[in-house]
Parts: structure tokens; C-alpha cells; sequence
């Protein structure tokens, strides 16, 4: 007789044909291997770094599906020490979260555990550990998941950017292994060394006058806040974290990419044969430096084209009216310089110092721990207006599992949906979202050093 796993996977199988219309095969699930493995991340001279990657690469193998087809992977741990996947930003059921403590046990050395979801959005997502993730994803385990529209716009190529940097020992180039160091978690997290595009420094790729690129851009540092231009190119913003705008946004200031967040953009290549278009980092001095270069020869075309249409929308839960909405309040105190002189940890109230030498640094509502009974408990289509208090003087990437959200100002909700926001230094915001996802899911900070240090919070849907 089948096991119950091989039941449930074989009606999820039959379900995903129904669903998709397309073949679904009842095999085993491809394998997503997390492995260590030696890459060139530094300039030649230097020598090769010792990661931890999916299938040995960093980042890991793109996934691509169809809107509404299903994501299967048997993710293999070939790690000294226990993982998780998350699905970023997609909305899957909760035991596929891959939070390990919270909707499944981390996956031991040696062992391996299925994922098996419909991905119900299209649009540019990724994957990433999910246990000691301030850890495991600096070592390199994430990778791009990319959900393809039936009727994708119209370009010439498409390239996927994965934005990351890396904090390597200048002589060596190993990663550097004070992961725990009280200065990153207390400040403004861990910020690497090296910066790259898909695991190159120098990252170019061939263009055309006049060609059409769509980039899909994600930011997969583990605190790094990427300021970007275009220079070269004309550009438009089609789509947040996923979520297609109602209307393209001509890109013409600097695009902010916070730890987690990610960009869709359309542009043309507008730099004429022989010079070079760059997608450019601005640096903290406000020096430009180049993330990608585009050096262009030919011509794809004799003049410009118009501006493209708008990316078609996802069928997203709307927030409708706010009148009752659940108001739910989270309070961020702690870190360097910061005005925390206590909080609770393991049911104790600890002064900032005695919290410190825990590892605990940040708070959240006067919590510098993960609680055992969530911020709030939700029916199942509930309205829920939360207000983001930063009391602290570092810039926070909030990610929101399992759903997506607006921003709400004065009253109404602005903006497009988002699943991770960037709240700067004493600034408060408010979010709006309806919890029409059944489960535990994790609310936290995306530098990933603060979630660790006592920045993560859930909410309940029942």
C-alpha cells in the first residue's frame, strides 16, 4: 500500500496537471543539493573561496516555471550542519515556508526533505537557507526563482542580476567566519568586501544599440542596501518584489534595493557602438562605481521604440476598505547607539548589557527573542493595518512571509504591493494586508545578523 507522502504527492501531481493543463510528472522531485564547493569570486590573482552553494554554485541553479505550474525539489543537505529552504516572496502553503522551527524541522546532514508548491504569481522571486540564514546565506545558499507570465513582454534578452557581496580575508579570500561579530549585529549588519553580479566582480554582458533588456534584479546580500542607476540606458521600473506596477515608472533617479528586495526593469540601450551602458552602484562617498557593464557594438534597430506596457497584474487579495481593519503596533528598539536599556529574553527582563553578551542586541516590541505566541492571531480574510515603529538608528529590511502588503499613508493604501519594505532610521511607516493565508508566518528584519539578534516576530492565520 502507498505511503501517505507518496498519496499526497501523487494527488498534488494530478492536481498541478489539472490546475496548468500541461504534463505533471509523479516522479521524484529534481534534487537541490546543498553542498560546499570552490568558486573564483576574487580577481584571478587572488585565490579560489570555499563556499556553501546549491549544486556547488553561488548563486544557485535558476528555477523557472509558468505562472500556476509547480516548484518540486528535493532539496539534499550535503552540509555540516542542518538547512531549510524559503521560497521567497512566493505565496505557498505554510509547510512549504521552509522557516526550520517555525513551519518545519531543519533538514539534518545527510537527509533530505521535498518541496512541492504552485507558484500562484509571476514574477521575479528567489530561494534561500533558512536556518542560521545569517550564516548560511552569506556562505553563499540562494538562488533566483523566476515565474514566467503566459504572455511575457516583448525584449530582446533577458538577464537575471543577482546583487550580493561578500566579507572575504584580503590574503586569502576565504570568508571571513566572524559571522557573530557584536559590531555587525549591533550596527547595520554584516557588508562584505566584495560586491558581485551572479558571482562575478567584473560581470559583463554584450548589447546593441536600441536592443529591449528586461533585468530582473535581486538583492541577496545579507544587509547590503544597493542604491542604483542607469547610465547608457533609458529605463522603466515594471515591477516590485514580484508584483507588476499598474503602470511602467520611467527610471529616472536612483533605484533603492534593500536586503531581499527585488526589481523588474525594462530598458533600451541608448549609449551609441563602442562606448559602454553600466547599471552603477552609488557608493558611500556618492561615487558611482559599475555593478554591470553593458559595452555596446551593432545596432539592434534604426530608432527607439515606445514605451512598453504595463506587466500583467497578479491576482492578489485587494485591501479594499480599512475601516476594520486589525491595527496591530511593532515597536523596533536596540542596537548601536540606540536607546534599549532592556528587554525580555526567555521570559526574563535583561538590561541592554546582559542582553548584549546573549547575542541579543534588538527588540522587537520590547522582545529581543523569537515568541512563542505570535503578534497576532487572524481570521482567515482578515484586514490588518500594522504600524512599523523604528525607535533605532540603522535602516531595517522588514520581510512579511506568506503574504504581500501595501504601504498605507494618510488613510489610504499607496504604492504597489511589496513583501519586503525598507524603514529607515527613526521613521515609522504603516502597511496594510489581508491574511488570506492560512498559517504561521514569520515577520522579521531581512539583515539577516539583526533577525538573529532578537528582529523576528510572527503572525497566526487561522
Amino acid at each position: 500500500m502507498p505511503t501517505r507522502r507518496a498519496f499526497i504527492g501523487q494527488t498534488a501531481a494530478f492536481l498541478g496537471l489539472a490546475a496548468t493543463g500541461r504534463q505533471v510528472s509523479a516522479a521524484s522531485p529534481a534534487p537541490l543539493t546543498a553542498r560546499e564547493a570552490v568558486v573564483q569570486l576574487a580577481p584571478d590573482s587572488y585565490p579560489a573561496t570555499s563556499i556553501w552553494g546549491y549544486e556547488g554554485r553561488a548563486p544557485g541553479p535558476a528555477i523557472r516555471v509558468l505562472q500556476g505550474e509547480r516548484v518540486r525539489r528535493r532539496v539534499v543537505n550535503e552540509l555540516p550542519e542542518p538547512t531549510s529552504v524559503h521560497w521567497h516572496g512566493i505565496r505557498v502553503d505554510n509547510a512549504m515556508d521552509g522557516v526550520s522551527g517555525l513551519t518545519q524541522q531543519a533538514v539534518p546532514p545527510g537527509e533530505s526533505f521535498d518541496y512541492d508548491f504552485v507558484a500562484p504569481d509571476a514574477g521575479t522571486y528567489w530561494y534561500h537557507a533558512h536556518n542560521r540564514s545569517w550564516v548560511q546565506v552569506a556562505r553563499g545558499l540562494h538562488g533566483p526563482l523566476i515565474v514566467e507570465e503566459a504572455e511575457p513582454p516583448e525584449v530582446d534578452r533577458e538577464e537575471t542580476l543577482v546583487l550580493d557581496d561578500w566579507l572575504l580575508d584580503p590574503e586569502t579570500a576565504l570568508i571571513d567566519e566572524s559571522f557573530d561579530h557584536p559590531m555587525s549585529m549591533s550596527h547595520g549588519g554584516r557588508i562584505g568586501n566584495l560586491i558581485t553580479t551572479n558571482g562575478r566582480f567584473d560581470l559583463s554582458i554584450p548589447v546593441a544599440r536600441h536592443m529591449r533588456l528586461r533585468l530582473r534584479l535581486i538583492n541577496a546580500s545579507n544587509a547590503r542596501i544597493f542604491p542604483l542607476q542607469i547610465t547608457g540606458l533609458r529605463g522603466w521600473t515594471v515591477a516590485l518584489d514580484g508584483m507588476p506596477l499598474a503602470a511602467p515608472e520611467p527610471l529616472e533617479d536612483v533605484l533603492v534595493l534593500a536586503p531581499a528586495q527585488r526589481a523588474d526593469l525594462i530598458v533600451d540601450v541608448t549609449a551609441e557602438a563602442g562606448e559602454t551602458a553600466h547599471l552603477v552602484r552609488i557608493g558611500n562617498d556618492d561615487r558611482p562605481a559599475s555593478q554591470v557593464a553593458f559595452p555596446v557594438s551593432g545596432s539592434a534597430a534604426q530608432t527607439p521604440r515606445a514605451a512598453p506596457a504595463a506587466l500583467p497584474p497578479n491576482s492578489v487579495s485587494g485591501l479594499g476598505s480599512l475601516a476594520d481593519a486589525r491595527p496591530l503596533r511593532l515597536v523596533m528598539s536596540g542596537g548601536a547607539m540606540g536607546r534599549m536599556d532592556s528587554a525580555l529574553l526567555g521570559g526574563e527582563r535583561l538590561g541592554f548589557r546582559d542582553l548584549a553578551a546573549r547575542g541579543r542586541f534588538w527588540a522587537f516590541n520590547e522582545m529581543a527573542e523569537m515568541t512563542q505566541t505570535p503578534l497576532a492571531d487572524l481570521s482567515i480574510g482578515e484586514p490588518v493595518r500594522l504600524e512599523i515603529v523604528n525607535e533605532t538608528v540603522f535602516p531595517h529590511a522588514m520581510h512579511l512571509h506568506g503574504m504581500h502588503f501595501r504601504e498605507i499613508r494618510d488613510g489610504r493604501p499607496v504604492g504597489p504591493m511589496r513583501d519586503t519594505l525598507l524603514v529607515a532610521a527613526q521613521e515609522t511607516r504603516e502597511i496594510g494586508f489581508v491574511a488570506d493565508n492560512p498559517g504561521d508566518w514569520l515577520f522579521h528584519c531581512h539583515m539577516l545578523s539583526h533577525a538573529e539578534s532578537g528582529m523576528m516576530t510572527w503572525v497566526r492565520v487561522t
